[in-house]
């Protein structure tokens, strides 16, 4: 007798654990399916909010290139060169104060005339190229830092022949898939990669090129 109560007992616990173990099962699976969901969607809003800190810094180093450009006649080759040409060279900048009205205008008047009869002003000044491109607040040592992070990113320049036979000064600024998403998601970081590889594209963000002559445009435009 003692041994079959012990036995009904056993069987009862069994019964209680079987039903625990398959309320935790059920949990697990309701929990993976949620993550498989949940898992590209947070990636992927992840992911574009660090994009688009990093486009806005890579058009910055754009802005400051082009202007480098037009004064050397070639980009910088160096994120300490750029920085340095950001914080100590100046460039003229046309403060304008007043407007031909259009009574002037129909009468002929130029802004030259305007301006020796104190109507209007036209001053000259220069200014620092970061306070101009970039703004008084913007932190030139960063330019060169993946936004929120610690890592860099990587530019060259190099000269292109074109189609008509022209020598052209070009510059690529980048910063790869692996190195402002790498925290996150192997898998979709490997996704992302496998597709930009199959594409014959850039595994990242970059602006400018040193394989084609692109204008200086970035792969998301």
């Amino acid at each position: 007798m003692p041994d079959e109560i012990n036995l009904k007992k056993i069987i009862q616990t069994m019964k209680v654990t079987f039903k625990i173990l398959l309320v935790a099962a059920v949990v697990v699976l309701i929990y993976m399916c949620y993550r498989s969901i949940m898992a590209p969607i947070e990636f992927e809003q992840e992911r574009g909010a660090r994009e688009k800190a990093i486009i806005a810094r890579l058009i910055d180093i754009r802005k400051a290139q082009i202007e480098y450009k037009n004064k050397y006649k070639v980009h910088a080759a160096s994120f300490e060169e750029l920085s340095r040409f950001l914080k100590e060279e100046k460039i003229p900048f046309l403060r304008k104060e007043g407007v031909l009205t259009d009574e002037q205008l129909e009468k002929g008047m130029t802004e030259k005339e305007a301006v020796k009869q104190g109507l209007i002003k036209r001053d000259t000044l220069w200014v620092i190229d970061k306070d101009t491109l970039l703004g008084t607040a913007f932190n030139v040592e960063c330019l060169k830092l993946v936004v929120g992070r610690t890592e860099g990113l990587f530019m060259e320049t190099a000269s292109l022949v074109s189609g008509s036979g022209y020598t052209i000064k070009v510059f690529e600024a980048s910063v790869s898939y692996d190195t402002y998403l790498g925290d996150l998601d192997k898998q979709e970081v490997a996704n992302l990669k496998d597709v930009a590889t199959k594409s014959n594209k850039f595994a990242g963000l970059k602006v400018g090129s040193l394989e084609e002559i692109n204008n200086n445009a970035g792969n998301w435009e």
